[in-house]
């Protein structure tokens, strides 16, 4: 991709995923979540050291930066292309924060915004998956990871062409690679459940 724009929308992207929501929450409430619970500073982590409001915040907040990533990209740069890379570029900062020396969140929430704005069927699909796995396991990691896998799938088959797959793909793998301790912890049956102590 040699067009300037689909750069310089991916940078915008990439810089407005990085913005750490959940740290700046969770600090108005007199918390680190770097420090606290899972040390992941996502809505879920939120939510168990800061409170249910605050992890509810972070989750429409890392929403929001995802979808407005994808909007803006979309309305300055002609085709599905740069949103496709600005929906890529926004997970990335997130998972990779420039402001918290490129230490970040999961990109869950990111990406389901994000994708809500590229390819609104493929996230239907993807969050329907996320809330039978988690509500069938009562865990959370569990549906996001099949959230995730779920993801290029339906966008091959809801969303091709554009660059919506490739994107998908990329948000998918790196969900999933994010939550390797979460995978040892489900394979060895000790991952936190709804209501339980973090490990």
């Amino acid at each position: 991709m040699s067009d300037p724009l689909f750069w310089i929308a991916c940078l915008g992207a990439y810089l407005l995923g990085g913005i750490p929501f959940g740290l700046l929450v969770a600090r108005a409430r007199g918390r680190d979540p770097r420090r606290q619970g899972s040390g992941n500073i996502g809505a879920t982590n939120v939510g168990r050291v800061a409170g249910r409001v605050a992890g509810a915040l972070t989750l429409l907040l890392d929403a929001a930066k995802g979808l407005a990533s994808v909007w803006i990209a979309g309305v300055f740069v002609p085709g599905t292309a740069a949103a496709s890379g600005a929906a890529a570029a926004a997970v990335l900062g997130h998972v990779f924060s420039p402001y918290t020396r490129f230490r970040g969140g999961k990109g869950v929430a990111t990406a389901a915004g994000a994708f809500a704005a590229l390819s609104p069927g493929a996230s239907v699909v993807a969050f329907l998956v996320f809330l039978l796995l988690a509500a069938g396991s009562r865990t959370v990691s569990l549906g996001s990871i099949g959230a995730a896998v779920a993801l290029p799938a339906a966008s091959v088959w809801l969303a091709p062409g554009g660059g919506r797959f490739a994107a998908a793909l990329i948000c998918g793998l790196l969900i999933v690679v994010r939550h390797r301790d979460n995978i040892r912890r489900l394979l060895a049956g000790t991952e936190s459940r709804f209501g339980s102590v973090p490990r």
